[in-house]
This record gives C-alpha cells, sequence and structure tokens, in this order.
C-alpha cells in the first residue's frame, strides 16, 4: 500500500468537503448535469484517443499508484551479490530453486539455469522490460489525458449553463439551476483533474521509472552472474545505479 498516495488522495477531498460543509448545505453542490457533462464527458473524449483494450487496462496500471510495493535497488543488489556467490560455488544450475523478490528477476533466473545463450537472455529480458514500460507508460497518459480533458469539459458545462441561464431570463427559478450547471461543471473538472487524474499519473510515471531503473539493474546483474565475474565487482558495478550519495555511504560502511 502507497500511503502516501493515499493520504493525499483522501486528505485533500477531505480539506474541500470540509469548506463546504462549514460554507453551508454542501447538497448545493451536487449537480447531476453538470456531473454527468464532467465525468461522463472526459470518460469519452479520452477513450477516443486510445484503443478499448489501452482504455480498460488502464484501472489495473492505476492500482500501482496505490497498491505497488516497489523493491528497492539496495535489496535487489543484495539477492543478486549471493546469487553471484552461490553460482561461483554450485553453478547456475544452484540458483534453480532460488526465491528472490522481482518476478521478473524470477523469470530471469530460469533463463539462467535453462542454459540459454547469453544474447538470448539479454534479448528476452529487454524485451519484457520493454513492453512492461510500454504498458504503464499508456496507463499514465490516460490518467493524463483525463487531466487534459476534465478541465474542458467543465468549460464546456460552464458554456452550456450560460447558454440555458441566458435564453431563460424571462424565468428567475431557471436562472439558479442554469447558473449551478455553469459553475458546478467547472468545479469538477477542476477537481477531476488536479485532485486525481493528473496526480495519479505523475505516480505512475514514477512508478515506471522505478520499475524500468530496476529491471536495467537486474538485466546488467544476470547476465555478470552468467558470465562468472567475481560477487564483489558485480556489486560494484550495480551500486553505479544509486545515488551517489547511497555510493558514497556503502563505500564508507565498507572501509569501516
Amino acid at each position: 500500500m502507497d500511503i502516501a498516495t493515499l493520504v493525499g488522495l483522501i486528505g485533500s477531498f477531505a480539506i474541500i468537503i470540509s469548506a463546504m460543509v462549514m460554507g453551508g448545505d454542501i447538497g448545493i453542490f451536487v449537480n447531476p448535469p453538470s456531473l454527468l457533462i464532467v465525468m461522463g464527458g472526459t470518460i469519452f473524449v479520452v477513450l477516443m484517443k486510445f484503443t478499448l483494450g489501452q482504455f480498460l487496462a488502464a484501472g489495473k496500471v492505476a492500482a500501482k499508484a496505490f497498491m505497488f510495493k516497489s523493491v528497492s535497488p539496495e535489496s535487489i543488489i543484495a539477492e543478486t551479490v549471493e546469487m553471484a556467490d552461490a553460482a561461483r560455488k554450485g553453478g547456475l544450475l544452484s540458483l534453480e530453486d532460488k526465491k528472490v523478490s522481482s518476478d521478473f528477476m524470477q523469470r530471469g533466473i530460469q533463463l539462467l539455469v535453462d542454459g540459454h545463450d547469453p544474447d538470448v537472455v539479454k534479448s528476452l529480458l529487454n524485451k519484457e522490460a520493454r513492453l512492461t514500460y510500454d504498458r504503464h507508460d499508456f496507463g499514465a497518459k490516460i490518467f493524463s489525458a483525463m487531466g487534459d480533458v476534465g478541465p474542458a469539459m467543465g468549460m464546456i458545462g460552464t458554456l452550456v449553463g450560460l447558454v440555458q441561464m441566458l435564453s431563460n431570463m424571462s424565468d428567475p427559478k431557471a436562472i439558479g439551476p442554469a447558473m449551478a450547471v455553469a459553475l458546478l461543471t467547472t468545479l469538477y473538472g477542476a477537481m477531476l483533474a488536479n485532485m486525481f487524474a493528473i496526480p495519479v499519473a505523475d505516480k505512475l510515471n514514477l512508478r515506471r521509472n522505478e520499475e524500468a531503473l530496476n529491471n536495467a539493474l537486474i538485466i546488467d546483474g544476470l547476465l555478470a552472474i552468467q558470465a562468472g565475474q567475481n560477487p564483489r565487482v558485480i556489486e560494484q558495478m550495480l551500486r553505479n545505479y544509486l545515488p551517489e550519495k547511497k555510493r558514497a555511504s556503502k563505500a564508507a560502511g565498507n572501509e569501516g
């Protein structure tokens, strides 16, 4: 569970709703026509931008913003060095029953155990990593598109409400509901974009980049194990994926 995403989502909506409640009757902020224009319009417009499969898969990808638990690069490096030690002592077949924290690494280990050529291992893993990156990228793009379309639909709803209001100026009772549609669609569009769609898109981009980094690290580590490199050399090579500060602290720890 990603606590930051959940707390941010709940907290932002709680603040806005609290302000509505303190200002009077919260019921005045509920308007079905406005919701229909913004929510329904946004969904169908975004659907036009992507294939049906990509759009439907966005929900599953979005779960990574809330439920995804990223494996730290440090943990992957530690597992890789441990496997390198085992492979040097017992050969690649000794890794057959090895359990690791990453499914991607687990599949890579199986390729090593099966005795595939290094070029084949590298090609297959790079292809899987690229396809994974593309899937997550499309998910982020869909929510980013929602962030763009939501306010636009809100503006369209505002124009609809203004037209209704101006066409019924002679009827005072019709002015209020028309103004509600005009203003609430703008509010709904802004909330949809800035309090949900754009933050989720940004978090998915973050997760996509984290996973791409981890996958690249795993590929380099597995190929180094297959090549029979020294575990200490492998560790030093893989630590180049870490920020400079973390690399320096590790080096200081080793010297001590």
